[in-house]
């Protein structure tokens, strides 16, 4: 019988969750576990970086969990846990600190990016965040690391501090990992049609009332083509929304009736409104309860710590025995 690859993906505790998080990222990880052992982690210890409000950050920690397992994550066949119950990888992360050189974190991409915006305060975790991102990576003996092309360079580093071990201590002791650039994940657009993002103020969130959500998306920009008239549905932002939830015959029907005339932008505002409330309706529900039992969902992410755990001790364990300690 053949093992499964296992593939890890990180999750930021940073806000409330939106569409373009859903189709962007958590729906492209979540596919994976259909071929791969799925690891999955809350980057809590990453979030130190930025977060200096106590209360909230737990907060950002449930609501992450809540979000993913709304939106089908199944800790029967998975495993889900956040970051500060595996103290494993600060251990890792120190070893690894040892072997990896300074001009590799001088290349990393959010210390060059606060660097040239001239920030005046650069903290040593973001500074070393490429270096727990290993640890994060290697720790879990992970296979294939799913990324963007933005983040390739993480993977990247970790195969280095992983090579830069081994050559040292002996070979094996770490495992390889390999980047999987998901070329053909959604690039979801806001209600300004740019790319949806928090940093943009555009989002469409995912688990708010109907009300709420039906006033945002009547919020999208669009031109000022009269109604009568016929229209482009490739230039418009709702209808570049409604394809990423409808069925190819709606699809069509709606590009069809674009061109000939007579539809005005509300009422594609209203298709498109209809169509994501009802594509959302089982998530919100099942967000909603979730979130109204967090011992629950604590419980989900303690019995996904401990077999994540075991499996970093016994990295751990191998790597403490190469090293000498």
């Amino acid at each position: 019988m053949t093992m499964q690859k296992r593939s890890l993906t990180g999750i930021q505790p940073s806000g409330t969750p939106h569409v373009g998080n859903w189709l962007g990222a958590i729906q492209p990880a979540l596919s994976l576990a259909e071929a791969h052992e799925g690891f999955y982690f809350i980057a809590s210890y990453h979030a130190l970086t930025t977060a200096r409000d106590a209360s909230a950050l737990r907060d950002r920690i449930n609501d992450v969990a809540c979000t993913w397992l709304a939106l089908g994550l199944e800790p029967e066949r998975t495993v889900l846990w956040a970051q500060q119950s595996i103290p494993e990888v600060c251990e890792l992360s120190w070893i690894l600190g040892c072997v990896a050189n300074k001009s590799l974190l001088d290349k990393a991409h959010a210390f060059k990016s606060a660097q040239a915006s001239g920030k005046k305060f650069v903290s040593v975790g973001l500074y070393t965040y490429p270096v727990l991102m290993a640890a994060d990576i290697l720790a879990f003996d992970s296979d294939i690391v799913p990324v963007g092309q933005d983040q390739r360079q993480h993977v990247e580093m970790a195969r280095d501090m992983a090579q830069t071990l081994n050559h040292h201590f002996g070979e094996g002791l770490l495992k390889l990992p390999e980047p999987l650039i998901q070329e053909n994940v959604a690039v979801v657009p806001g209600v300004d049609g740019q790319k949806m993002s928090k940093s943009y103020d555009n989002t469409i969130p995912l688990f708010v009332p109907t009300k709420k959500l039906r006033k945002r998306i009547m919020a999208i920009k669009t031109d000022s083509t009269p109604m009568e008239a016929p229209k482009d549905p490739d230039g418009c932002n709702v209808f570049r929304l409604y394809k990423l939830f409808g069925s190819p015959e709606q699809i069509a029907d709606l590009a069809e009736r674009y061109r000939a005339g007579g539809l005005g932008y509300g009422h594609a505002k209203q298709e498109l409104y209809e169509l994501m409330d009802a594509r959302l309706a089982e998530p919100r529900e099942r967000y909603m309860d979730l979130r109204s039992r967090p011992d629950d969902v604590q419980d989900i992410l303690d019995s996904g710590a401990a077999r994540a755990r075991a499996v970093a001790r016994a990295t751990l364990d191998r790597v403490r025995e190469g090293v000498g300690l």
